[in-house]
């Protein structure tokens, strides 16, 4: 339920740098943040800022409960292999946070494909947009179908290949800095960080993560929204290269800002409600 509360906080700023990352593949719309704020809610009303929500928000608890499964039973079997006697170490952590992130691709593709390509409907009180059709989906299952029926399964796996490079690195990195932070965050003779060190601590480490993996971010958002009008890229390095092409290196560093101010709440209620649970459970198996 908590994850379903970071999406709804964090989906306008997705949407915002969504736009802001994919909008040189139409009509350039927006020349900044506040001009795309203001334009959204100009054209679409708020409503607009929450397009392409549902799919997130219907799958954000089997994803997670994937990707904190899946961290908690590799480190555990790190730990616990050759023999029980070692200590957990960093490179144990960002081994099974590589391995989640690795996982967690077979939910988080196909959604963020969905995610992105509703968010690109800029419909929105009769006013002009960059489409000049009706809105090609009606929704995210629309959309899902549809992509099904025009790309195959392949097609709902737009994007892959960037993500692993993206997200597998990414989600060691994530839960590293996570558990180095609590460390230092922890007073002496204290055995867990206080609940606003948990925050903290989960803010800054997906701050840092988004900022690290910002150009691969926008690299993603335009290969995965390519093709929903008009096929631009015929290859991921015709996209890096067309990109470079039209807008420089700062391109690939479009919604930087927001990414970073985005992954501070979202991030400090993940890991701050997952650090509680775990202790909620590790009490009850004592008892």
């Amino acid at each position: 339920m908590l994850g379903g509360a970071g999406v709804v906080v964090g989906h306008p700023l997705d949407t915002i740098k969504v736009r802001l990352q994919v909008q040189s593949l139409g009509a350039v719309q927006y020349k900044g943040i506040f001009d795309c704020i203001y334009k959204m809610l100009k054209r679409e009303s708020v409503f607009g800022f929450y397009k392409g929500m549902g799919f997130p928000l219907a799958t954000i608890g089997i994803q997670n409960s994937v990707c904190f499964g899946v961290y908690g039973n590799t480190l555990h079997w790190l730990k616990a292999w050759p023999n029980d006697s070692k200590p957990v170490t960093n490179t144990n952590i960002f081994i099974s946070g590589c391995v989640a992130g690795f996982v967690q691709l077979s939910i988080a593709c196909p959604v963020g494909l969905v995610k992105i390509r509703l968010q690109m409907q800029t419909h929105g009180r009769g006013t002009p947009c960059l489409e000049k059709v009706m809105p090609r989906y009606r929704g995210p299952i629309h959309c899902l179908v549809d992509t099904l029926k025009t790309e195959g399964i392949p097609g709902c796996y737009r994007g892959l290949s960037i993500m692993i490079f993206r997200d597998v690195p990414a989600f060691g990195l994530y839960f590293l800095a996570y558990d180095v932070l609590c460390r230092k965050l922890t007073p002496e003779g204290q055995s867990h960080p206080s609940n606003v060190a948990l925050l903290i601590a989960g803010g800054l480490a997906g701050s840092a993560t988004w900022f690290c993996i910002s150009p691969l971010d926008v690299l993603k958002s335009r290969w995965q929204a390519d093709g929903v009008k008009e096929q631009k890229y015929h290859s991921i390095l015709h996209c890096i290269r067309d990109s470079y092409k039209t807008g420089g290196y700062r391109v690939f560093f479009t919604g930087l800002t927001i990414n970073c101010i985005r992954g501070f709440p979202v991030n400090a209620v993940i890991f701050a409600v997952y650090s509680l649970m775990l202790r909620v459970l590790e009490g009850k198996t004592t008892q």
